[in-house]
């Protein structure tokens, strides 16, 4: 019989040479004349890790890492096929306190499986989630989710079941799921992860959504920057396809539903649903007036769930396990768990599945174990580019949609960007102006201007020759930035001001 080798397929560990690892792997087992089978699983998050080789033993899954292929001849001869004692041996994955503080729902077969294989899938609860809502009606499915509490896990957190009710009770021959996979914001990968990891789970949450809509059509707007993601994606819908799982008759039953996937504009955005909704038509990237809303008149002006990889690829879970066993992690109104991605100035970078309710400092320093550099923490940014900039003293912040928002925040996709003190403030808070009016789509003034006019007052604001003439600028910035928030047609205008006004209120010292 032979051995079971896990070696990741994903840009991570791609990126860190983990095909020549596999490829190094292969013919070191020939050369011993050792049958193996080298699997290739999505990465379990521990970026930190990559390339994170395990193995199949009598003891279980035992991790080594990080493995480079210069590595390869001496683990063979440590007898790693047999989880032997190697300096880069981590014993079983699953028990090191990384992972083992974790809950795992959305991502619980991220890594542990060949990413698209439908019978590996299945093997750990694949599908079952779409067994038990074909056993429902549409109000069922819908009214499932809504027990659930969960909420848009692409940043704006509305409530995921309501768009489905409305999409529901819209009549129309024609209806669309469309998942939005442009995952732009920085310090965020969980999407990505998530479509390299477990494609299946993302694809039986849609099929689960179309059904419950009445939809038959799904597309999965994918960033450009996503190659591999793509060809992992195309992979595994043809695989559901061919067991039966997409297409007529999904799972023999009475529903129909295809996916097909759609590369991105290499736009910021068409992260947005309306100008996301432009772009899949072959349209320039724009935002819509609002109303109508895409429920109502989304993709070819009919009715479409617009939701993100994580929403949809959470729904299995919650049809599966029940809408109270979802319910029962978080805390209030932020229900279930939130895939935390660390990056930046961390030491030890990754994504962290956890419940709503941890603080900023567990994620940081209980996970992170801090800053790369070993430097005091300044700040960090939750929420991509138009996140808020939080000071060292509010790190005991509760990572919850509602308790972030009383600091001023806002968690957004859930990525954690984290600067030691050698960071400088002003320079941070010009740069996201300087990043709106380069991503702006243009349509609106206060975003399109206001952008501009922000990097040319914060420029005056640093080189003022007096404190009355630095407060002058302060004041305009000010009035620049509400401007901005109340004016601005989407939330890329309208948001800039919070990371600027942030940085003001937090770190002033830095505009001297």
């Amino acid at each position: 019989m032979s051995i079971r080798i896990y070696v990741p397929r994903e840009t991570t560990a791609a990126s860190l040479g983990g095909e020549l690892l596999a490829g190094a792997i292969a013919t070191g087992a020939r050369l011993h004349g050792i049958e193996v089978q080298i699997l290739r699983n999505g990465s379990r998050g521990a970026c930190f890790l990559e390339p994170l080789v395990e193995v199949e033993t009598a003891q279980g899954r035992i991790g080594y890492g990080p493995v480079q292929v210069e590595d390869v001849a001496s683990l063979f001869s440590a007898g790693f096929l047999q989880g032997g004692e190697h300096p880069l041996r981590l014993g079983e994955v699953e028990k090191l306190p990384w992972f083992a503080n974790q809950e795992r729902l959305t991502f619980a077969r991220c890594g542990l499986i060949d990413a698209t294989s439908v019978a590996e899938y299945r093997r750990l609860g694949g599908y079952k989630g779409l067994e038990h809502a074909l056993a429902k009606d549409s109000s069922g499915i819908i009214q499932e989710v809504l027990d659930s509490g969960l909420r848009g896990r692409g940043g704006a957190g509305f409530p995921t079941a309501i768009k489905w009710q409305t999409v529901a009770k819209a009549q129309s021959e024609q209806k669309y799921i469309v998942c939005n996979a442009d995952e732009g914001d920085s310090g965020t990968f969980s999407d990505r992860m998530l479509m390299e990891g477990d494609p299946l789970s993302l694809i039986e949450g849609m099929t689960i959504a179309g059904i419950a809509v009445g939809a038959t059509k799904g597309y999965i707007y994918l960033r450009s920057e996503y190659p591999l993601a793509r060809t992992i994606l195309l992979e595994a819908i043809a695989n559901a396809e061919a067991a039966g799982f997409l297409g007529d008759n999904v799972a023999g039953s009475a529903h129909s539903f295809s996916i097909e996937v759609r590369m991105g504009a290499g736009a910021y955005i068409c992260g947005e649903e309306t100008s996301l909704l432009e772009s899949l038509e072959g349209k320039r990237g724009q935002i819509r007036f609002k109303p109508p809303l895409p429920a109502l008149k989304g993709l070819f002006g009919q009715p479409t769930v617009v939701n993100n990889v994580i929403s949809l690829a959470t729904i299995p879970v919650i049809l599966e396990k029940g809408a109270k066993h979802y319910a029962n992690f978080g805390r209030g109104r932020s229900l279930g768990t939130m895939p935390f991605q660390l990056g930046g100035n961390i030491k030890r970078g990754g994504l962290v599945e956890k419940a709503f309710g941890l603080s900023l400092r567990q994620l940081i320093e209980d996970f992170g174990g801090g800053t790369a550099t070993g430097r005091p923490l300044r700040a960090v940014q939750v929420g991509g580019p138009l996140g808020a900039y939080f000071p060292a003293s509010l790190l005991d912040t509760p990572c919850d949609y509602e308790e972030f928002a009383k600091a001023g925040g806002m968690l957004g996709h859930g990525g954690v960007v984290v600067f030691d003190d050698s960071v400088n403030m002003a320079r941070m808070a010009r740069f996201s102006m300087e990043f709106c009016a380069v991503e702006s789509c243009g349509k609106c003034t206060p975003c399109r201007i206001g952008s501009t006019r922000g990097m040319e007052t914060i420029d005056r604001i640093v080189s003022a020759n007096s404190e009355q003439e630095r407060e002058a600028q302060h004041l305009i910035l000010k009035d620049l930035c509400e401007t901005m928030e109340v004016a601005s047609l989407c939330a890329m205008g309208g948001l800039t001001p919070v990371p600027v006004m942030s940085a003001v209120k937090h770190f002033k010292g830095d505009f001297q």
